[in-house]
């Protein structure tokens, strides 16, 4: 089939609407200065972006470990979904393209860190994920899903039998699990608020679960402290993945580890692979988006929707709505 014709236009904004942390526990809604658009990249008109209760909170509290190119001020956000409204020179995208845009870089006078949290994105083609329009907001997990897939996936890795945590991540590990035809998995909750939504397998709070014998299980739940409760649930030679986040150094008693020679594995970035491969299992639809977002906020409460992600509990992920932003 012949590719469509190419599309070149000149359709970028001078300056866009993004949002900005100024400083720690400093953020608004402002305006950016945009660089022009290079060869081989597109602009992007953000339709939604999800707010990251991990990295982001760390830029936003001061957390973050220094890293090159790290400051203030800086646009955060890598969940972003949007329209290409320039294709210049791309040989992949046409305009009217529906994109997952992990992070962009485009600004002027902020840092990119991660920088998709704006209406308006200047991207290199080869960063962006082509996917289904029907998608709309749903396509702000993608790199959510494309993590927990990370995970499971790879020669020797277990699926996981118990996940720690039924926030986005934790459901997504387990309809992941049930997709790849594994039994389905045990899930742990404390936050009554969090307690439904299972989709083919059980939550429970770990005081009602007497099982001790678990041969893989997962923490979703990015809580420091874990470690010794779940090895003390690890059969023999079993193995703990870590796929949550943490800020703050992880620490376990060494005895209970040793008498189960427990195994533990982190679980970091997605791959290419990873992201094919769940590209392909949502076009398929043996995994679902849906029921995942709980909250969503126009651009012009930015401020309030990113308190209520840091700080409510019963938000289970919120994403910011562009379409009507300036």
């Amino acid at each position: 089939m012949a590719r469509a014709p190419r599309i070149f236009l000149r359709n970028f904004m001078i300056e866009t609407e993004a949002v900005i942390i100024k400083d720690p526990g400093k953020l608004y809604l402002g305006n950016v200065a945009l660089r022009e658009p290079s060869t081989g990249e597109v602009v992007v008109e953000t339709h939604f972006s999800g707010v990251s209760t991990g990295t982001e909170r760390l830029f936003w509290n001061g957390e973050m470990p220094t890293f090159p190119g790290m400051g203030y001020p800086l646009v955060p956000g890598y969940e972003a979904v949007g329209e290409v409204v320039d294709a210049r020179e791309s040989n992949k995208l046409n305009v009217g393209d529906f994109v997952f845009v992990p992070g962009a870089n485009c600004y002027k006078d902020v840092k990119g860190l991660f920088g998709a949290s704006a209406k308006q994105l200047i991207v290199a083609e080869e960063k962006l994920i082509k996917i289904d329009k029907n998608l709309d907001a749903n396509g702000t997990l993608f790199a959510l899903a494309a993590t927990a897939r990370h995970a499971i996936a790879g020669l020797g890795n277990k699926m996981p039998n118990l996940i720690v945590g039924h926030g986005v991540l934790g459901r997504l590990l387990a309809r992941l699990t049930i997709a790849a035809g594994g039994e389905p998995p045990v899930v742990w909750e404390t936050n009554p608020s969090r307690i439904s939504g299972a989709e083919g397998y059980e939550v429970l709070n770990p005081v009602e679960d007497n099982k001790r014998d678990y041969e893989s299980i997962y923490d979703a739940s990015g809580d420091p402290s874990i470690l010794d409760q779940i090895i003390q649930r690890l059969k023999k030679n079993g193995e703990i993945v870590l796929a949550g986040f943490y800020s703050n150094p992880l620490t376990f008693s060494f005895p209970p580890a040793f008498m189960r020679e427990a195994k533990i594995r982190i679980s970091a970035e997605f791959t290419k692979e990873d992201v094919n491969v769940t590209k392909s299992l949502i076009e398929a639809e043996a995994l679902s988006m849906d029921n995942l977002i709980s909250d969503t906020r126009p651009a012009e409460a930015s401020t309030e929707a990113y308190r209520v992600a840091f700080e409510d509990t019963n938000c289970l992920k919120m994403v910011i709505d562009w379409r009507n932003a300036a």
